[in-house]
């Protein structure tokens, strides 16, 4: 048996659209006070091929002895064995204007000590708001996104496999009842706020409206003087303001994902000036298993007795130089020239900027 440590990831370098990109209105605000509710609701998934909770998972048999009671089947639930059902908690979120019959996309996501949801069907479950009102039912199969296979040491996973999703399982049962009053004046709230995105935001929508309709409270909200035609037919200004296109300013950030090794570089990245080296170290530990023996007329016991072996290599480190004021294509090129893996520029990147010399905000996930 061989076991590598260090850390496998895959490389994702991506150069964001330019700073200033145009995008729709509808794209980067919403209509202020009127937000979508999270609903979450507990639930049973079925149908597991024996990799669903085990017996310490009291909840789960209990759930389906009374779900099983409900039915008409009575049954004690410790003598259940509930290897191929697992318990999960439903989350999903109501739209703010979803009427009765509307479809919601669910996530089922395990609770127990299920090893996998593959294959699994989530049973009907009530889906409960912040009042603890019921808003939609879910039900439906479940999609993981990956597959696992095999059992103990012999087992192959590819990504999550105890939280699942189920495209259109959430059926809404009661609509919030919200409509859009008369108003003389209504809110943009921007979904990433920014003083230079407002004031832009605020200067479309007076050149589209005229006589100085908008203008920026904040960086985050853009206040509307609704004309008078259309102050009973909000939604119809709405519907108006929304196809407009507005400059939206990209802040330089620079985004890592430990667990996936993806790293994003957005493009009005700048660089200090800096000299970079960096080296790799990885530690192999290979164990071989060889038989003891004892003799013919001996009164030993045959053992399998592990070899290890335990191997210490470092990569050679290449130094680079990177000018004052560098941009993102610099960058790319000067860790490509050191033969930087994600692992590496996650590394680099994180140093960079305890240094000062990364001129962009560092968004660890």
């Amino acid at each position: 048996m061989r076991m590598l440590i260090g850390l496998s990831l895959v490389a994702l370098i991506v150069s964001a659209s330019p700073a200033a990109a145009q995008t729709r209105v509808k794209d980067v605000a919403s209509l202020d006070g009127y937000q979508a509710t999270p609903l979450i609701g507990y639930g049973l998934v079925v149908g597991l091929n024996k990799t669903g909770d085990k017996r310490q998972t009291v909840f789960t048999a209990q759930s389906l002895a009374s779900m099983l009671e409900k039915l008409g089947v009575g049954v004690d639930g410790s003598s259940i064995k509930i290897e191929n059902t697992a318990a999960v908690l439903v989350t999903a979120e109501l739209p703010p204007f979803a009427r009765q019959g509307a479809r919601l996309d669910v996530t089922a996501a395990s609770v127990g000590d299920a090893r996998s949801l593959q294959g699994g069907i989530l049973l009907a479950t009530a889906l409960r708001g912040p009042d603890g009102a019921t808003y939609a039912l879910a039900q439906g199969a479940l999609s993981i996104g990956g597959f696992g296979g095999g059992r103990s040491g012999n087992s192959v996973q590819v990504n999550h496999l105890t939280v699942g999703r189920v495209p259109g399982g959430g059926l809404v049962e009661a609509s919030q009842h919200t409509a859009i009053k008369a108003a003389d004046e209504i809110l943009l709230s921007l979904r990433e706020a920014d003083y230079g995105t407002a004031h832009r935001l605020a200067d479309v929508i007076s050149g589209e409206l005229g006589d100085a309709a908008a203008k920026a409270v904040d960086p985050g909200t853009v206040s509307i003087k609704v004309p008078a035609v259309y102050r009973d037919s909000v939604p119809d200004l709405i519907a108006r303001i929304e196809p407009l296109r507005v400059d939206v300013d990209v802040p330089a950030r620079v985004v890592i994902n430990e667990r996936t090794g993806t790293v994003v570089i957005g493009s009005d990245v700048r660089i200090g000036r800096a000299a970079v080296a960096h080296g790799n170290l990885s530690v192999r530990i290979s164990t071989r298993f060889d038989v003891s023996q004892p003799n013919p007329m001996g009164l030993g016991q045959t053992t399998v007795v592990p070899q290890q072996n335990v191997d210490v290599s470092e990569g050679a480190a290449q130094l680079v130089a990177l000018d004052e004021g560098v941009t993102l294509d610099a960058v790319v090129r000067a860790l490509n020239g050191l033969g930087a893996t994600p692992r590496d520029i996650i590394a680099i990147m994180q140093a960079l900027k305890a240094a000062g010399a990364l001129r962009a905000e560092l968004v660890i996930m």
